[in-house]
């Protein structure tokens, strides 16, 4: 079987122990066309238009019908694409389902007729997201065929144009993991981050699928240097986070701060040669503790530490100095 990374088997821990009979879906308009979709696990974009529904992430399986039920309530049109953020169970879970109740527009000669779809809806996402959700010939998956993207993409953003809108997807490498993807919806002026961006917790940074503190750190630089906001007000480019409440630029800056100021701390002991646990000890994120202790799950301040620590020492983050 394919070797899962430790937050992997944490998350899909938290799916297998998970009551979900209470979880109430809300929706939230957030501008243009973009809704946020919240339940258990990783928060959903929804884009709405005349050619149909387009998702990105799916939450757990267990809420599927809810799900559907909360976006037939915004659109009466079919559920065409699903894009993926990354591959964790929270954001992955309810592919196949959604998938299922959705249909793929046709891409041949008369392509603007919609009612010429393919079974199933199509589920983008990096190609490191396939990878990490299938396994090699002859090995067994880690998660069912069914829920596996449809359509990849191997370089820095995946372009697409639907309801009327410009969507990039873009690859943040080496962030949560090294298949992140956010996307940025144009016309409405919406991204929707993944785990690169969260309110919930300080950031997960998976070592063992490629994730690193810089590339983290990089990741929030991205998506400021998108975002623009209303002048001299809060508003503008918003921001869906990976978990957490609807945000705008103001948020992302003191999130970024944070990461950084934490992960030029952890630099300074490590320069000082001390070790993990004297590292913990001198507790460098006590004054976010509040803030950024997840209320719910597994990452804990000493974790985030720890994979701070440990991404510091590798060779590609000793050089950096943003």
């Amino acid at each position: 079987m394919l070797k899962l990374s430790t937050a992997l088997l944490f998350a899909a821990s938290a799916i297998a122990q998970q009551n979900f009979d209470k979880t109430e879906i809300h929706v939230l308009p957030v501008q243009g066309n973009i809704y946020m979709i919240v339940g258990a696990g990783g928060n959903i974009t929804a884009q709405i238009g005349s050619q149909g529904v387009l998702l990105v992430d799916t939450q757990f399986a267990a809420l599927s019908d809810r799900i559907l039920d909360a976006v037939s309530k915004l659109s009466g049109k079919r559920l065409r694409y699903i894009v993926n953020t990354n591959a964790d169970p929270d954001h992955t879970d309810g592919n196949e389902n959604l998938r299922k109740a959705g249909a793929m527009v046709f891409a041949g000669p008369g392509a603007g007729a919609i009612n010429n779809a393919a079974e199933g809806a199509a589920v983008y996402a990096h190609i490191n997201v396939l990878k990490r959700m299938s396994a090699p010939t002859g090995k067994r998956s880690p998660t069912p065929s069914g829920a596996w993207p449809t359509d990849t993409y191997a370089g820095g953003v995946k372009e697409l144009y639907f309801n009327g809108e410009s969507i990039q997807i873009m690859h943040q490498p080496a962030a949560h993991t090294d298949g992140d993807s956010m996307v940025y919806f144009r016309r409405s002026d919406v991204i929707s981050a993944g785990d690169v961006f969260m309110t919930t917790s300080f950031p997960v940074i998976d070592l063992e699928r490629g994730g690193s503190l810089q590339g983290e750190i990089e990741g929030l630089n991205h998506l400021l240097d998108i975002m623009i906001p209303e002048h001299e007000q809060e508003g503008g480019t918003m921001v869906i986070p990976g978990h957490g409440r609807l945000c705008d630029e103001a948020d992302v800056v003191e999130y970024r701060d944070m990461v950084v100021i934490v992960r030029d701390r952890i630099r300074a002991m490590i320069k000082k040669g001390m070790s993990l646990e004297q590292v913990r000890a001198a507790r460098p994120t006590r004054d976010y503790d509040r803030l950024f202790t997840a209320t719910q799950g597994t990452w804990t301040p000493d974790r985030f530490v720890e994979a701070a620590y440990k991404s510091l020492l590798q060779p590609s983050a000793r050089s950096s100095t943003q």
